[in-house]
């Protein structure tokens, strides 16, 4: 089967200043993917590069045909203004911006499928509600439901279960092995590595560049964990290296 993505020698990051350096790699149709690492270790940055924010500074990221309507990015909730004054019905009807247009109206089947995306990740009865005055574990059930309505066929996933209880958590990886099942191709920075370990197959460690890239066992080493740590403190303190890799948050 052909690869869906390809990392060609990608180098990423901000004002000439890379994040993430010389990666190459592939990455399987409906592959589910772990993206691990030590905090500021380029895993944020290489998930804007894949969801087309930002362009690489070397190399290339070939997505195999698919465009922007074909990937459907769920950012870190902090990313997230939670002061726009927005409800959590429209927010999760941004979803369907592929297939009505950002100024296409909400007839009724519309409705009912934000409906039944906010049903299935549990916020019934939250429609009406302002999205700053979520917990932070219904700002991530909101944000997997507009995913849901993106009906993508490659779904990007920044630190999706990051400050939320083990029942969101469960209940959101299922949606997760739910696409996966689907034949969606899913990748997702994470921490925990207990959970990387009982439901991502396949996992990339990476330390502003890549340390090991394969099936989970054979990546999640105490070795590997230790090369990956050393190189992220190797690189120059005036290059703030390890620190966050993140520019300002948005609406």
């Amino acid at each position: 089967m052909a690869a869906q993505i390809k990392f060609r020698n990608v180098t990423l990051g901000y004002d000439r200043h890379p994040a993430v350096h010389h990666l190459n790699g592939e990455v399987a149709p409906g592959a589910l993917v772990a993206v691990i690492g030590p905090n500021g270790a380029g895993k944020s940055t290489l998930f804007r590069g894949l969801a087309g924010i930002l362009k690489p500074l070397s190399g290339a990221i070939d997505l195999g045909g698919l465009d922007s309507r074909d990937i459907a990015y769920l950012p870190q909730s902090v990313d997230i203004d939670r002061s726009f004054p927005i409800s959590v019905f429209d927010f999760v009807g941004s979803g369907l911006w592929r297939s009505t247009g950002p100024f296409g109206g909400i007839g009724k089947a519309a409705r009912d499928k934000i409906l039944a995306a906010l049903a299935a990740v549990g916020l019934n009865g939250f429609e009406n509600r302002a999205i700053g005055t979520l917990s932070g574990g219904q700002m991530q059930r909101m944000l997997f439901a507009r995913v849901l309505l993106q009906d993508a066929r490659l779904i990007v996933l920044d630190e999706p279960f990051n400050a939320i209880d083990a029942k969101t958590s469960a209940d959101l990886i299922a949606l997760v092995r739910r696409w996966h099942g689907e034949g969606r191709t899913v990748l997702a920075a994470l921490h925990d590595l207990e959970m990387v370990r009982n439901h991502f197959p396949e996992t990339l460690l990476l330390a502003r560049g890549p340390v090991a890239w394969g099936p989970t066992g054979d990546v999640l080493t105490p070795e590997n964990l230790l090369v990956a740590m050393k190189m992220c403190e190797a690189f120059d303190d005036s290059a703030a290296a390890c620190a966050a890799d993140r520019p300002p948050r948005a609406a």
